[in-house]
């Protein structure tokens, strides 16, 4: 109290006060006939948490995003549990639920077994700290590690907030969250709706707007930056968008995720690109003047969303998504990167270096320059690289290479990057279609699909090499073809070998043909005709 009329007196105020008046908010109660939560969309398992939690005596609500889903007649795809029992306190009552978290510790409740499975996540009401009083770290995370183990609220030198385990009350708790619709909390037993920053008439206005300053807020965590730009996207196609007041400071704010650790400004991004949203999050992006500089592998992403196949693989993503399908970070990297690696390898080719070797050479340099040095990167390099070079054994067709392929753990990862090429005309399309029928077909019918593909080889083989050495016979007997081309050798023959190296003349002018052939020294018309598959007399006609 003294401390409060204090700093009243001296005109100071604190993140938690406005001019001396609370701003925590005040408590409002909505009923069912008010809010219109549909029961049904409730996750039951969720519910049983929170009752279990309830009958033990503690405060238990649905928080958070899957309220404003709610709110919405959304069916949320997450629930998250808030309660005033400590993390030990709900360990206790449930079989299979496990306490994790360093920063600030959560209490992870598991249902079911398998891929079944489902984990609700309950956390402690957290209180709402001043941070001008916290103590203060030159480093971050990493650098500050042992400093900060001794502290229960820490900030660094940017005001970030590095530590705040401290438990509070459920009003300080919404205080903490980041915006207004984020920041209530739904009983399933008793079907009320407890809010404390309106975020009721915030949802039904169509607006996210940030609780307490804005400007403050990203500077205590500027993943909230990108918090918002994520949630503008999701709701966009509602008819969200972000205040004014909200929005003003995000451009300026960007520099602040400079201090954030890369592994998690790595998940933000993957965040931004893989929740089903992510041509929309790209377009909020570029609304909010903030195509660049959040983070360098976002920024390639949001400059390559236009191109045909990078765009190809955004929207695939978003289909996957929101078909309730998995998406993996490294088949979306591996789109986005693509165009590096293609364009490396082709160098190195040019280059006159070994395929093999030059498209490894081209993929490491890809990793140093785009990746960095992130959590997870081995996985995530090793499932990119195999996706990478199986493009080109997609073109052996033949002998024991197809049954190799479709063995492999990462083959229909690899089969729908090149399916993605084909679509956007970067392979053919019938390569596309030979690999997903014989991916499903049995022995036979792989065995029918193999011998189609030794036949379009042939024919390939021959067309090419129709067209590097023109028959002597059209020199011979020109009357054979009419305007003296080989029909056989397609439209692409017309002017002949010879006008396309760039020397003149047609297929029918045989000193021209005669002059580009190399014969030893010595050798004659007669030895030529009995060395090569041509007629004597084609042979004397030279």
């Amino acid at each position: 109290m003294i401390k409060k009329f204090l700093d009243k007196l001296m005109g100071k105020t604190t993140p938690g006060t406005s001019g001396g008046k609370p701003h925590f908010g005040k408590r409002e109660e909505l009923p069912a006939a008010v809010h219109g939560i549909n029961p049904e969309l409730v996750d039951r398992r969720a519910a049983e948490v929170v009752a279990t939690l309830k009958q033990a005596g503690y405060e238990a609500y649905i928080v958070g995003g899957a309220v404003r889903d709610l709110l919405l007649g959304l069916r949320p795809k997450d629930f998250d549990v808030a309660t005033n029992a400590t993390p030990e306190q709900v360990k206790g009552l449930f079989r299979r639920a496990f306490i994790i978290g360093k920063r600030f510790r959560i209490v992870h409740v598991v249902h079911g077994r398998g891929r079944e499975h489902e984990v609700i996540e309950v956390s402690t009401f957290r209180a709402y700290l001043d941070n001008a009083a916290a103590g203060q770290v030159t480093g971050n995370e990493k650098t500050s590690k042992a400093q900060l183990s001794g502290m229960q609220h820490a900030v660094d030198a940017s005001g970030r907030v590095l530590r705040d385990n401290v438990w509070g009350p459920q009003d300080e708790d919404a205080t903490r969250r980041d915006f207004t619709v984020n920041a209530m909390y739904y009983d399933p037993v008793s079907q009320i709706v407890v809010d404390y920053h309106k975020g009721i008439q915030d949802a039904k206005k169509k607006t996210l707007r940030m609780i307490g300053d804005p400007a403050t807020r990203y500077r205590e965590d500027p993943v909230r930056i990108i918090r918002a730009v994520r949630f503008a996207a999701k709701l966009s196609g509602l008819g969200f968008s972000i205040d004014s007041k909200t929005a003003a400071p995000l451009v300026q704010s960007q520099t602040l995720l400079a201090d954030v650790p890369q592994s998690r400004m790595f998940d933000e991004m993957l965040k931004l690109l893989q929740t089903g949203h992510a041509m929309a999050s790209i377009e909020q992006l570029r609304k909010l003047g903030m195509a660049r500089g959040i983070y360098p592998l976002l920024d390639v992403a949001v400059e390559r969303a236009d191109t045909p196949f990078v765009k190809a693989a955004l929207l695939d993503t978003d289909r996957r998504v929101n078909e309730g399908k998995p998406v993996a970070p490294s088949f979306l990297l591996a789109c986005v990167l693509w165009e590096d690696v293609r364009s490396g390898w082709e160098l190195r080719l040019n280059q006159r270096q070994h395929p093999l070797p030059a498209l490894q050479d081209a993929i490491d340099e890809v990793f140093d320059k785009r990746i960095g040095d992130v959590s997870g990167r081995g996985k995530l390099a090793a499932d990119m690289r195999e996706i990478w070079v199986m493009q080109p054994r997609f073109e052996k067709r033949v002998g024991s290479t197809p049954f190799g392929m479709v063995m492999q753990p990462r083959f229909r990862a690899g089969f729908d990057f090149m399916r993605l090429r084909a679509d956007v005309g970067e392979v053919d399309e019938a390569l596309a279609e030979w690999w997903q029928d014989f991916q499903t077909a049995d022995d036979e019918r792989r065995e029918d699909l193999m011998d189609q593909a030794r036949e379009e080889q042939k024919a390939r083989q021959k067309a090419q090499q129709s067209v590097k050495r023109v028959p002597r016979s059209a020199a011979a007997a020109p009357s054979r073809v009419p305007g003296g081309q080989d029909a056989a050798l397609g439209p692409a023959s017309a002017l002949g070998q010879s006008d396309a190296d760039g020397q003149g003349g047609g297929l029918g002018d045989a000193p021209k043909k005669r002059r580009r052939r190399r014969r030893k020294p010595g050798s004659g018309a007669g030895e030529s005709a009995a060395g090569n598959p041509v007629s004597a007399s084609v042979a004397a006609g030279d």
